[in-house]
């Protein structure tokens, strides 16, 4: 390798030249080198280090590498060494087909800080191709009446090699009827023509076969081959004859499909059919003129089929032959040049040179923050482009050479109000009229650990069943950060907090990556039926920066419990519970009552009963709802002493729970204590408790009549103004939890959390318990509630219209035994 500076000794250049084929110049601060294509990959270049002044530490240091789009792919640079080597196959005729110099200019950049060095490789070509035909056979078909002299032009070959390498001659295999001639037009091109060297006999030899071979000029020389037959016609013998050999004319790249190119003519000095002339192009005419350019048959005139490309191919030679219609066919040929005139169709590029890199927000002004280049395809002032930046932007371009560029910050940058900046840049050609184009440069600005994470809501609601399976997931909480990097990774993770004075870390567990949270063991509706949890989520910042969401956990009832008999006591025992009853009962007489709870609520708790055995069906009946055991009939003569009932207690849940109670019942013909209807009468109190039981007697019908005024007045007054406020008569801070003396009424009132929530139960141990329940939708404004005293079908009705004007915008469920009615409203 050589580098002239100057003057050198020539020995000592030709010595490196003899060693290495390389050349390189640095000719007004470009760097410059020469290799022959076709190198293997990690071939030596040059050693960009030492010609561009830089240590082997600052080749890894500053990063230098090659930015352009072709010299990337092709070229690489070895950060050991410095060296600019070959990365890539580099095929001189695919670059620069058949243009005389091929030079590929690189851009080499360093960063740290931000240096472009334009970079010229010249490609020398090596002799790698064989001149090759079109076609491999050809068949000419020449009138034995052709007179000596005559020229048949051949299908020229092909050479991608240039200067010696390239076509050089043509040779013709030995026949003593041909000679070949070869004939040189411009720009060096060489057309092999056959020429006829003596008359042809048909009746002597119908047929010559002869070989055209190509030869290039390299060494060692490279030859390609095309077979060619002559078929000896005879009779016509006038060849239609052009005006001119040569036509040439200009037309414009942006010239309508189907516009009229040039007129050919030519003319047979025959009659008849021998002196009709159709016209096409020559058998050998390319593909691609073929796919461009189209013939009238008649008239000679040439059309466009298809747009042309200035940038593609600026000229084009097109081969004519006019045929007339005689047997033998005789056909003339000329050649026509189409040169292509550019327009302005090509918009600027804008090409990217450096990678896009992040700019702190405190930048100083005058910070590169991108290199980029411009290329136009056109030529003359249709290339000739500048640039543009949108108004008020917080960048400048400023130029550095051949239409390179960097793109510098001109004031202050703040990512708290612009994270991030897409760049427009139009770029707008000197062309008539001009063409523009825009690209985008995203530039990012770094930040600080300013902002908190935050949830996608303050508090979540999470439903869970009880008797889930533990390690279940209960819910995924969200949050985000405003930052990026490390400062908007987040971890989440549950505040101690205490569950019935046991820490929130032994029900449930997060995982810190996604804020999934899981249960350690299952829940029991029955002993937990809410409770909340502290998330908290962190991010990753310095100093870290963090907050905090509450998730309400509901735990929603199973039918886990089998109903529980708590009467007659000996039955909820598990004994047989004995009853006695006199033969003089009517029909309707009641027996007993079985009385039976369930620890689970809502449906689950709904209780039925059903008389599953008895000694004699006939005579009892039990109540579905009450579990009241009364007769069917009259007791009779015939009926045995003792009856033995089976029945049978069911909740509503699914899977239905179920248990059974055993009554035995003595029929007896006279009883000295008849079997008291506990729904009328109350036992005789003794002589001690009497004064007791009296006195509860007054104060629990003073708290009823007390209650039912209340009640009373509190309807009225949220009948008035439920239409206006959707409040009700009873706030949570009167009571949250109160309980009707009268034994027809009981009330639950819970307030705890989010939801609100009202169950209503009426009865005693010998009527059957009626109930209904209301909850309140969070939304609501008050936790109030209307609370009416059912003692019937209609009066449910009543509950359920009052419930209906007192709270217009709330959700409410009324549950009982025998009306189930649900309003849900969602805002």
């Amino acid at each position: 390798m050589t580098k002239t500076m100057g003057h050198r000794d020539w020995r000592w250049q030709a010595l490196w030249w003899h060693h290495f084929f390389l050349l390189w110049n640095i000719i007004h601060g470009q760097t410059r080198y020469s290799i022959p294509e076709e190198l293997e990959r990690g071939s030596l270049v040059g050693n960009l280090a030492k010609d561009l002044g830089l240590g082997l530490s600052d080749i890894f240091d500053r990063k230098l590498r090659v930015a352009s789009e072709a010299g990337e792919r092709y070229f690489s640079v070895d950060a050991g060494k410095g060296e600019l080597v070959v990365n890539d196959r580099i095929d001189r005729e695919a670059l620069c087909g058949q243009s005389a110099s091929c030079v590929l200019p690189l851009q080499v950049v360093a960063e740290n800080p931000l240096q472009l060095h334009r970079i010229e490789v010249e490609i020398r070509d090596v002799n790698d191709n064989s001149p090759t035909f079109l076609k491999s056979d050809h068949v000419i078909e020449i009138s034995e009446s052709t007179v000596a002299g005559v020229r048949f032009p051949l299908e020229m070959a092909e050479d991608p090699d240039v200067g010696n390498n390239g076509l050089k001659t043509y040779r013709l295999s030995k026949d003593d009827c041909f000679i070949l001639k070869v004939k040189e037009i411009e720009n060096g091109r060489k057309i092999p023509e056959l020429v006829l060297n003596k008359s042809l006999d048909r009746e002597k030899r119908a047929s010559h076969s002869l070989v055209l071979t190509a030869m290039d000029g390299g060494n060692p020389v490279k030859t390609g081959i095309s077979k060619i037959t002559i078929n000896v016609l005879d009779i016509n013998d006038n060849v239609p004859q052009f005006e001119k050999n040569f036509y040439k004319i200009a037309i414009q790249e942006n010239s309508a499909n189907g516009s009229f190119v040039i007129t050919t003519k030519a003319t047979d000095m025959d009659e008849g059919l021998n002196g009709e002339i159709e016209y096409c192009f020559g058998v050998h005419t390319p593909p691609s003129v073929l796919s461009l350019f189209h013939i009238d048959a008649a008239a000679g005139d040439i059309y466009l089929k298809q747009s042309l490309d200035f940038e593609t191919q600026a000229s084009y030679r097109i081969d004519v032959s006019a045929k007339d219609k005689g047997f033998p066919k005789m056909e003339g040929h000329c050649t026509v040049q189409v040169d292509v005139l550019d327009v302005n169709d090509n918009a600027p590029e804008i090409l990217l040179t450096s990678k896009s890199a992040s700019v702190p927000e405190d930048s100083s002004s005058g910070t590169v923050v991108a290199l980029l280049s411009i290329r136009d395809l056109d030529s003359g002032d249709n290339a000739k482009v500048s640039l543009q930046l949108p108004k008020g932007s917080p960048f400048s371009l400023k130029p550095s050479f051949s239409n390179n560029y960097a793109m510098v910050t001109n004031g202050p940058l703040d990512r708290e109000r612009i994270s991030e900046f897409k760049i427009e840049i139009t770029a707008t050609d000197s062309g008539s009229p001009p063409l523009s184009s825009t690209r985008i440069i995203p530039v990012s600005i770094t930040d600080i650990n300013d902002s908190p994470p935050y949830f996608s809501q303050p508090s979540y609601n999470v439903y869970l069943k009880e008797n889930m399976v533990p390690g279940s997931i209960l819910y995924s909480v969200s949050a985000s950060d405003l930052d990026s990097g490390e400062n908007a990774k987040l971890s989440y993770s549950i505040l101690d907090s205490k569950v019935q004075d046991v820490s929130v870390s032994s029900y449930v567990y997060i995982n810190s990556d996604n804020g999934s949270i899981y249960s350690m063991h299952s829940f029991d509706y029955e002993k937990l039926k809410v409770f909340q949890i502290q998330v908290q989520a962190k991010d990753q910042g310095s100093p870290p920066l963090s907050s905090s969401a509450t998730v309400h956990v509901f735990i929603l009832d199973q039918n886990d419990n089998a109903p529980a008999v708590i009467y007659p006591s000996s039955a909820a025992l598990g004994s047989l519970s004995h009853q006695r009853m006199p033969r003089s009962a009517k029909a309707g007489h009641l027996v007993t009552k079985v009385t039976a709870v369930d620890a689970d609520s809502g449906h689950n708790a709904w209780i039925s009963y059903r008389l599953a055995e008895a000694t004699d069906a006939s005579l009892f009946t039990v109540n579905q709802y009450t579990g009241e055991v009364r007769t069917k009939r009259a007791v009779s003569e015939q009926d045995d002493s003792s009856q033995r009932l089976l029945i049978e207690i069911k909740d509503d849940g699914e899977p239905v729970q179920s248990a059974t109670a055993t009554v035995s019942i003595l029929l007896e013909d006279a009883l000295h204590e008849p079997i008291l209807d506990h729904r009328h009468k109350v036992p005789e109190p003794s002589r001690k408790t009497g004064r007791i039981t009296l006195y509860l007697i007054l104060s629990l019908a003073s708290v009823s009549v007390l209650s039912l005024v209340t009640f009373l007045i509190l309807a009225v007054k949220c009948i008035r103004t439920s239409r206006g406020s959707g409040s009700c008569c009873m706030r949570r801070s009167d009571c949250d939890d109160y309980k009707n003396p009268n034994r027809n009424l009981q009330i639950q009132l819970n307030t705890d959390g989010p939801i609100k929530y009202v169950e209503v139960l009426g009865g005693d141990m010998m009527s059957q318990s009626q109930s209904f329940r209301s909850c309140m939708s969070p939304m609501s404004e008050y936790s109030d509630f209307t609370l009416i005293k059912p003692s019937s079908t209609t009066d449910f009705k009543e509950v359920i219209s009052v419930l209906d004007a007192s709270l217009p915008d709330s959700t409410w469920t009324f549950e009982s035994q025998q009306v189930s009615y649900k309003r849900s409203i969602f805002k």
